[in-house]
């Protein structure tokens, strides 16, 4: 048998290059932010969603216009079961849009206030908070069902419902009320626990471990964290950052709190000093570890791509989580600096939606997802 000419060895190697290409670009991973954001206007960008591409570099892909996004958005969260993004506004507003129509399904108003809101994995039971400005005995949260937005429950709770997770395992829905922490029942919304208190005045953003042993809730007047054991149902630790200029705690408000993937790192926000604090998670209590200055101030938040390779806030600023160095910044269709607190990572191969995250920086060593 005759050996391969030289020409048939390239046209097989082009080949099998242009397979790899196909196979590995098959999954693309965007970054969905909304717009306006109801908290801050640094880095707003008219109305509607603005899309980047996570694997080019976090260019600008494109815009969808969702005119009543005008109103502000206080909640952005998403499902993959359902393919689908709910969105609440100041207006005691929530809708639905779905990722591979690029319509909205549904849009209602509710009596009670809609703040960050969350939904249950198997893409059953929205539960949405009545909002940290709504201080009435009835404050807590309301169930809705994602398929058409009816209401199926109120719940009270404690005033000024702000911020909601649903664990990654489908077991548990935590609500941070005034200085308190809920856990309830994902599938019955049954309180579970009441931890309080948490924090040290009002109510601000937390983060939870995939096994559902820890969360992480900011502080209300100093930057920092409690480390709060759900197990137990107490707090652990108060862990405060120290301004490396002043070697002092820093007497402001933290707002947003977030863990890498692999549960090593937390990142929590000073978005007053325009930095987000690291630490080291391996070891109890975290102790910090350094600092990343953000390109401007704003609402607050932090979260990570699901890979663990980015860490993105409240900022343009996108930052590699290993060198802790920036290497994008996001930019609008007329190459304005883009910032939001409300942003999801969607998954879409050849059209169909695959995978959602979630918009909290959550754990997932146990979670599996």
């Amino acid at each position: 048998m005759k050996s391969p000419t030289p020409l048939l060895l390239v046209l097989c190697a082009l080949s099998s290059a242009w397979l790899t290409s196909d196979a590995s670009a098959e999954v693309r991973r965007y970054l969905y932010c909304s717009t306006p954001d109801g908290a801050q206007v640094e880095g707003k960008s008219g109305t509607g969603i603005v899309i980047f591409d996570i694997d080019n570099g976090h260019k600008f892909v494109r815009r969808i216009d969702i005119p009543i996004f005008m109103e502000g958005l206080r909640g952005f969260t998403g499902c993959t079961e359902t393919k689908s993004l709910y969105y609440s506004t100041t207006n005691r507003r929530l809708g639905c849009f779905d990722l591979e129509s690029e319509k909205v399904v549904w849009d209602k108003q509710y009596d009670r206030g809609c703040d960050r809101s969350c939904i249950t994995p198997d893409g059953k039971r929205i539960y949405a908070p009545s909002g940290w400005w709504y201080l009435a005995d009835d404050s807590g949260m309301v169930v809705i069902d994602p398929k058409d937005g009816n209401l199926l429950e109120t719940i009270p709770v404690n005033t000024a419902a702000h911020n909601s997770i649903a664990s990654l395992d489908g077991k548990f829905v935590y609500l941070g009320t005034t200085t308190t922490l809920t856990q309830f029942d994902a599938g019955t919304g049954k309180a579970l626990q009441t931890i309080s208190p948490v924090g040290e005045v009002g109510v601000f953003p937390f983060t939870v471990t995939s096994d559902n042993s820890k969360a992480y809730v900011c502080l209300g007047k100093h930057v920092g964290v409690d480390v709060v054991d759900l197990k137990e149902g107490k707090v652990l630790h108060r862990v405060f950052a120290i301004n490396p200029d002043t070697e002092e705690k820093i007497e402001h408000r933290t707002h947003g709190a977030g863990m890498t993937p692999d549960e090593t790192q937390l990142w929590i926000s000073d978005q007053e000093g325009k930095r987000l604090y690291t630490f080291d998670m391996t070891v109890s209590p975290p102790v910090q570890t350094g600092h990343l200055d953000l390109s401007m101030g704003g609402h607050g938040w932090v979260c990570f791509s699901l890979d663990g390779t980015y860490g993105y806030s409240h900022t343009p600023d996108v930052f590699d989580v290993k060198s802790r160095k920036k290497v994008a910044t996001l930019k609008d269709e007329h190459g304005k600096p883009f910032g939001s607190s409300k942003f999801i990572e969607v998954h879409v191969d050849e059209g169909k939606v695959v995978k959602v995250s979630n918009e909290f920086g959550l754990g997932r060593v146990h979670a599996g997802k």
